[in-house]
């Protein structure tokens, strides 16, 4: 059968602001579970990495519900089996692992095989896995831990799961970003903070910012074959993505009170997967590539006069000529 091509508005060359605004009819705190309901997904398969624990576990399970052989790469195989078990109890579906840490380049390329023999077509891919705030390191590959992990390691996958992802065309790749990305651009001369004072928000800003243009990117160049991405800023989420970050500063910052008491802005898991899952789904984003989604919704660039603002980006975010850049950049970095 002859690949179906789509409409010209996937090659991501045009501004998100020129686009009608794509909003999900649902309410923007939706858990996961609503977003596919009515959803038929059996035939298809999904990766979804970091899918051993938060939001990756409730992506796994709403894909499941609606009936998708989910694969997920994990870095802790003995708690990978224990959440894949009680997956596969709860919707009874099929649920395979994979060992995979994106911080080892070696173990991506190894990985990727691995899935790619288990699954010779992929519908959705879902870069779920991060971290945040760490202290700073250096991934096996010498990379700065969370650009190395949260952007190289997944950009390396994807590359490496193209095969797969063209032979299921019309397919659709998933960018976790995050609200975060508004600390920083891409800082082109110091990726690894080699002549700059690290700062750990700022190495996850930038990291979160390097997610949103490699949605950009993968859409310029792969849209008009059936492949598109959108990056997802799924809110804030309680989950062991916040492990490095001292509880007196998640008080200071407001994340939660002396108590314990998580401000209320906060999502539940599953609520905080509902955007990746309506993203990788919704007959609303068919064939739509290169935007930044957030509460089931096409985002806006961010009012920077709003007190507090909690929802918008920065454009720098969904830069065409920075995704260009970036791509060629992280083809070096990983060595293809």
């Amino acid at each position: 059968m002859a690949r179906r091509r789509l409409p010209s508005m996937t090659h991501g060359n045009s501004s998100q602001s020129d686009r009608p605004r794509i909003i999900s009819p649902l309410a923007p705190r939706a858990d996961a579970a609503e977003v596919v309901r009515g959803v038929d997904l059996k035939g298809k398969t999904a990766v979804v990495t970091g899918g051993a624990s938060g939001l990756g576990t409730e992506t796994a399970r709403a894909l499941l519900l609606a009936g998708a052989h989910v694969i997920l790469p994990v870095r802790d195989r003995a708690k990978g089996e224990r959440v894949a078990a009680e997956l596969r109890q709860s919707t009874g579906g099929t649920v395979e692992l994979v060992d995979l840490d994106l911080g080892s380049l070696a173990s991506v390329r190894r990985g990727a095989a691995e899935i790619r023999q288990l699954a010779p077509r992929i519908h959705i891919l879902i870069n779920n896995a991060g971290v945040m705030a760490t202290p700073q390191s250096r991934t096996v590959d010498g990379f700065e831990t969370q650009f190395g992990t949260n952007h190289l390691g997944h950009f390396l996958l994807t590359r490496e799961l193209l095969p797969a992802l063209m032979a299921a065309a019309p397919a659709r790749v998933v960018a976790l970003t995050s609200s975060g990305h508004r600390r920083s651009d891409i800082v082109w001369d110091d990726l690894n903070f080699e002549r700059r004072p690290y700062d750990p928000w700022d190495a996850y800003g930038q990291s979160k910012t390097a997610n949103a243009l490699f949605a950009v990117g993968l859409t310029q160049r792969y849209a008009d074959q059936g492949l598109t991405a959108n990056a997802v800023h799924p809110g804030g989420i309680m989950t062991g993505l916040q492990k490095f970050v001292p509880l007196e500063d998640q008080r200071r910052m407001g994340w939660q009170d002396e108590h314990g008491t998580l401000n209320p802005v906060f999502k539940t898991p599953a609520e905080g997967a509902s955007t990746s899952v309506w993203a990788a789904t919704s007959p609303q984003l068919y064939g739509v590539g290169g935007l930044f989604l957030e509460d089931l919704q096409h985002s806006t660039p961010l009012d920077e006069s709003a007190p507090n603002p909690l929802f918008g980006y920065k454009p720098y975010a969904l830069d065409h000529e920075s995704a260009r850049r970036l791509w060629a950049l992280s083809e070096a970095l990983v060595g293809e």
